[in-house]
């Protein structure tokens, strides 16, 4: 099954009718339901519970959707954190996730919910109750374990003339005890589940699972007249915007095209300026990404650090071969999908970019297999077929 093992291929998800899944499902997020990025993730993961019966309660900054009953979800859309709002954002944002936590635990401990699943920095005093209480629980790592990777890093003292505003701010501390106290922990692709080994966390409290997408809105178009490199995401650094352009700079290609489509933010203004070029096009952030990659030849997201990108998903799905890194996900095979390079190699992507546009067979023959890829294991009925089977290892988990 998947999620037993990290090293396991993808599977099948279980199909037993007599499975030990919960009554009633506590979940709680710091986003909405419905909508773009990971309200979708939040939408999709109450889909399986609600047509399952088992949903309890959602606990979410808004409700954007209407398949859900409202009376399942509690939205916090006027919660009066907003009185702090002229606050600094790390200092609001942190004063509204332990709002969130707090709301939740109030909810845990009437004892009406026998599962609880929430994201890694949101449930501190929730994941305390349900220790508390014998609630098994269940938290999604969206990156990768707070230390990526680095091992024995000292905790950071306490400071005993913290202010109110200072306790705001979400500690390392509150991250790593979350992961000790949740009954199982699941990592969105093999690179953050390693994080997380190197940190000594056994592979049983370990769940993998792949995020989805919607094959019917992200499909293949028709093949431009000329080579397009898409790009989409938000366009900062970690995300690796300054390579690429660094890298298209070098390159420059004749009869070829770069499209970047994401928000633009500070940082990647300079860039912009320092390699600007006539065949690049700056499209800014699209409600329909989709419109876009529909029109590539190919799609590069060289980032450094991700949970898995949701944009390689859709990519995949619109059939475009992809250069990219394993940091940013699993959705690509070195070789059948893409092109996987380490994240900073700019060499690596400029070599990688211009073996495609040398070679339209292996771009035709990578896009039916991207298509393939996700039509056959990346659907959000895979996805919640696969979190059934993560709720039903943590009930079993708690025995």
């Amino acid at each position: 099954m998947l999620g037993e093992t990290l090293n396991a291929p993808l599977a099948a998800p279980l199909q037993d009718a007599a499975r030990q899944l919960p009554r009633h499902l506590l979940y709680s997020i710091f986003a909405r339901i419905g909508g773009s990025g990971l309200d979708t993730d939040a939408f999709e993961a109450l889909r399986a519970s609600h047509r399952g019966g088992f949903l309890g309660k959602a606990v979410a900054y808004d409700n954007r959707q209407k398949e859900i009953p409202p009376a399942l979800i509690y939205s916090l859309r006027w919660h009066p954190v907003r009185l702090i709002s002229f606050l600094e954002r790390p200092y609001y944002y942190g004063a509204k996730k332990k709002y969130l936590d707090w709301i939740v635990s109030r909810q845990l401990a009437t004892g009406r919910y026998d599962l609880f699943h929430s994201w890694s920095g949101d449930c501190l005093e929730s994941l305390r109750v349900a220790r508390k209480l014998g609630v098994p629980s269940l938290v999604e790592i969206p990156t990768w374990h707070r230390d990526r990777g680095k091992v024995d890093r000292p905790a950071t003292p306490a400071d005993p003339k913290a202010n109110w505003k200072t306790n705001l701010l979400l500690t390392r501390e509150r991250f790593l005890e979350e992961y000790e106290l949740a009954d199982l922990l699941v990592v969105l692709s093999r690179k953050a589940a390693e994080t997380f080994r190197v940190q000594g966390f056994p592979e049983e409290k370990l769940f993998y699972l792949p995020r989805g997408v919607n094959v019917d809105r992200f499909r293949p178009g028709k093949r431009p007249p000329i080579f397009r490199v898409i790009f989409s995401g938000a366009l900062i650094e970690r995300k690796g915007i300054h390579h690429l352009l660094e890298a298209w700079d070098r390159l420059d290609l004749k009869d070829a095209e770069l499209w970047l489509v994401g928000s633009v933010h500070e940082e990647a203004k300079p860039h912009l300026q320092r390699f600007a070029r006539d065949n690049i096009r700056v499209v800014g952030f699209a409600h329909d990404p989709e419109t876009y990659l529909s029109q590539g030849t190919i799609h590069v997201f060289p980032s450094q650090c991700e949970g898995s990108a949701k944009v390689t998903y859709e990519a995949a799905a619109c059939g475009l071969p992809q250069i990219t890194t394993r940091e940013s996900g699993d959705v690509v095979t070195d070789g059948v999908e893409g092109i996987i390079i380490k994240p900073g190699d700019v060499d690596s992507l400029a070599e990688a970019i211009l073996h495609l546009y040398r070679h339209p067979e292996i771009v035709e023959r990578m896009s039916s297999a991207a298509r393939a890829r996700v039509v056959e294991n990346f659907t959000w009925d895979d996805f919640r077929a696969r979190l059934l089977d993560a709720y039903e290892q943590a009930m079993q988990m708690k025995g």
